[in-house]
């Protein structure tokens, strides 16, 4: 059996990859929330790019490495799916997105480039989940176990198809994503003028 590197060094293996995705989303411009809040105004689908495409390329990579049987099929941990929590949790987090303009990760992105904001931003999830961990006790455990989905935790598992499949079908939504959101991104920058070409062509 191959043992990936790392493997067995503890949170070093999740150290080294949250530093490296840190810089490739520092690198996108994701360390601002004028860029993040964008994606909701649909004039720049940068966000939404790079994320699916992460999620595509590691689900490839686990597939590959399941069929080369370097990985068992029970090596990773996948917790369980439950309805409530996802869409609560997704509409809070989402609606604090819009608003502040960063995701916990991109928060800590901005913070490391030197934004303030970021920081309050970072403060305030800090608080939020004090204040959940507070409450679990207190009713809040009910809705966030709500709604599990018993038919299975991953696309294989619930819908019963291999890993060839899934992982053909997310990247064949991946090109939809970039094809739709060149799209919609040249439509929001709207026509180009000549003055405009020749500023950009000759910025000094």
């Amino acid at each position: 059996m191959m043992t990936l590197p790392l493997n067995d060094a503890g949170m070093w293996s999740g150290l080294v990859c949250g530093l490296l995705f840190g810089f490739v989303l520092e690198r996108a411009g994701f360390g601002s929330p004028c860029k993040l809040t964008a994606q909701f105004r649909f004039t720049d689908w940068s966000v939404l790019k790079v994320m699916f495409t992460a999620i595509v390329v590691a689900a490839g990579g686990l597939a590959l490495l399941r069929a080369l049987g370097w990985l068992p099929a029970d090596a990773l941990f996948v917790p369980s799916a439950y309805l409530g929590a996802a869409a609560i949790g997704g509409a809070l987090v989402g609606a604090g997105f819009a608003v502040g303009g960063y995701c916990p990760g991109t928060s800590v992105v901005g913070l490391m480039s030197g934004r303030l904001d970021a920081l309050v931003f970072l403060l305030g999830l800090l608080l939020g989940t004090g204040l959940f961990a507070w409450g679990w006790s207190s009713g809040l455990e009910a809705w966030t176990l709500a709604g599990e989905l018993d038919s299975g935790d991953t696309l294989q598992e619930a819908f019963g198809i291999p890993d060839l499949w899934a992982v053909g079908a997310m990247a064949l939504a991946l090109v939809g994503v970039y094809w739709l959101g060149g799209r919609m991104e040249r439509r929001g920058r709207g026509p180009v003028s000549a003055a405009e070409a020749v500023q950009g062509a000759h910025p000094d």
